[in-house]
C-alpha cells in the first residue's frame, strides 16, 4: 500500500506533503529505482540567487532542480533502502529522480493535451495507471516498460524515444525509456514549480501502445 500519494489528516504544523526522502524510500519499496536530484537554490532571504537557480555547480543551469546530482545516475540508481537513507541524510533537500526503462517507461506530453487524453481514456473505461504532472507544462503517463535487453538485437527503437540530451528538443510527445529519467513527486524545480500525482502510483502499469493512441489523438487535436 503506497501511502505517500494521498493527503492524510495531520495535526497543525505538520507537513501536508511527504518529504522527498520518504517518497524516495516508498518508491524503492515498490521496486522503482531512484537516485537523488538537484534542487532549486535559494539565498538567505529565500529568493533565487542570480545565476545560481540550481543547487548544482553549473552557473546558468538550464534545468534547475530537474536533473540528477551525479552524472553517473544510471549506475547509481537503486532500490536499496539503506543507500537511499544515506543519500538523503547527506542531501535532505534533494529531489527524487526516477530512472525509466527498467520497471516502467513514461509517455510525456504537454499538460493540456494530457488532460484531454486522460478525459478520453476515462470516458472509454481505459485504465490509465499512474499519472503525474510537472508544474503546468507536462503530464507523465507511467506505462509498462519495453525494457533494456542485454542483447542489443532485441531492442526496438522508436522515433519518440527521449533522453536527457534530446527531450528539450522534442516539444510534443516524448517516450522516456532506457537511458532516461524523470523528476518524481513531490519534487520541486525551477521557480516554485512542483511535481504531483493526478492518478496515484501503486496501480498496474498499462500497455504503452494502448495509451499512445489516445495521447497521439490529443496531441493532434482530434476530438477537441
Amino acid at each position: 500500500m503506497v501511502t505517500m500519494m494521498r493527503r492524510r489528516g495531520r495535526r497543525r504544523g505538520e507537513r501536508q506533503a511527504p518529504a522527498t526522502d520518504t517518497a524516495a524510500l516508498e518508491y524503492a519499496e515498490m521496486g522503482w529505482p531512484v537516485c537523488p536530484g538537484a534542487h532549486p537554490s535559494r539565498g538567505l532571504d529565500g529568493t533565487p540567487e542570480p545565476g545560481r537557480a540550481c543547487s548544482c555547480d553549473r552557473v546558468g543551469c538550464p534545468a534547475p532542480g530537474a536533473h540528477p546530482v551525479s552524472p553517473t545516475w544510471q549506475m547509481q540508481a537503486t532500490v536499496d533502502g539503506e543507500t537511499i537513507r544515506q543519500w538523503w541524510e547527506a542531501r535532505p533537500e534533494a529531489n527524487v529522480i526516477l530512472v525509466t526503462g527498467r520497471v516502467f517507461d513514461i509517455l510525456d506530453v504537454p499538460a493540456v493535451d494530457g488532460g484531454r487524453a486522460l478525459a478520453a481514456m476515462t470516458a472509454a473505461g481505459v485504465p490509465t495507471g499512474p499519472v503525474a504532472v510537472q508544474g503546468a507544462d507536462r503530464m507523465l503517463f507511467f506505462v509498462a516498460t519495453r525494457g533494456a535487453p542485454a542483447d542489443e538485437d532485441e531492442w526496438w527503437s522508436c522515433g519518440l524515444d527521449s533522453s536527457p540530451d534530446t527531450s528539450a528538443q522534442t516539444e510534443v510527445l516524448r517516450w522516456h525509456c532506457r537511458d532516461s529519467y524523470v523528476l518524481a513527486p513531490p519534487s520541486r524545480y525551477g521557480d516554485g514549480q512542483d511535481v504531483r500525482w493526478v492518478r496515484p502510483a501503486g496501480q498496474p502499469l498499462p500497455d504503452a501502445l494502448r495509451l499512445l493512441e489516445f495521447l497521439v489523438d490529443a496531441c493532434e487535436g482530434e476530438g477537441s
